[in-house]
């Protein structure tokens, strides 16, 4: 295990071990207030992203309650790591989000619990980047009694079960997120964050002149919203005019999310 202190916030990093992978997995703990025994807990996939644009200096700039940040590390096979539990996508990627998900459920959530033993959780939220913000959301889908936060930037949302060229694609039945949001329950509680750029990518399927991560973001608030979840309360969004799907914007978008959550 490493660790580091700066300016009040420590930083550990650790291997796990984890059977339901097959493989060991990174993980960064970013710890703003190591002396309080009530705090957050935001597990965040793609945590090399964090290392990449210097979380410990953005986490360190915000006035934010007492927060435990977990940056886990993708793997080589990430393609397949990340999606959807519930099947695959037209591709037959995210053939391991369910193996995925019982990482995160069975081994990494308990390792937390015994690593700081006496912290209760006030709250406990999932983030992502990408195809990482797909797997997060998706988990928190699925266990609204352990998630009560999503954090979505430029997430995958056009995940798909049928290929966008085929003549019997049809985007509300085989956009998987949306489909799944769809037929399910209204998740009481639980809050989304989603995050976009305008030149995150160029593709525009419908050619309304909006790109297609657009499309599918806002597409996904509205069916939250129609569950009767209320937007600016439950459902906050963020447009970045100059945002690309990178690391350098997210790290610009990541800190209204600290300050929505956490302030």
């Amino acid at each position: 295990m490493e660790t580091e202190k700066m300016d009040g916030l420590i930083t550990e990093t650790v291997e796990l071990q984890s059977r339901n992978l097959r493989r060991n997995v990174r993980v960064d703990f970013y710890i703003t207030h190591p002396e309080v025994y009530q705090c957050n807990l935001l597990l965040v996939n793609d945590g090399q992203d964090l290392v990449t644009m210097d979380f410990s200096k953005i986490l360190s700039k915000q006035k934010l309650k007492p927060l435990i940040v977990v940056g886990i590390h993708c793997g080589e096979d990430r393609k397949n790591e990340y999606g959807m539990i519930s099947a695959p996508d037209h591709k037959g990627w995210g053939a391991k989000a369910a193996s995925y998900e019982k990482f995160v459920m069975n081994e990494l959530l308990p390792n937390i619990n015994k690593r700081f033993p006496g912290v209760e959780f006030s709250s406990t939220a999932f983030a992502g980047f990408s195809l990482g913000a797909l797997s997060a959301l998706d988990i928190c889908w699925h266990h609204p009694e352990v998630f009560n936060v999503a954090a979505v930037f430029s997430g995958s949302l056009w995940w798909r079960s049928v290929d966008k060229d085929d003549k019997e694609f049809d985007p509300w039945k085989h956009r998987m997120m949306h489909k799944q949001v769809a037929e399910s329950s209204f998740r009481q509680g639980m809050k989304f964050f989603f995050e976009c750029g305008e030149i995150d990518e160029i593709e525009d399927r419908n050619k309304n002149g909006v790109i297609d991560s657009i499309d599918d973001t806002l597409d996904l608030m509205r069916l939250l919203i129609r569950k009767g979840h209320r937007e600016g309360r439950d459902v906050f969004y963020l447009q970045m005019p100059e945002g690309k799907h990178d690391v350098p914007s997210w790290a610009k978008a990541f800190p209204a999310m600290l300050k929505i959550f956490y302030s």
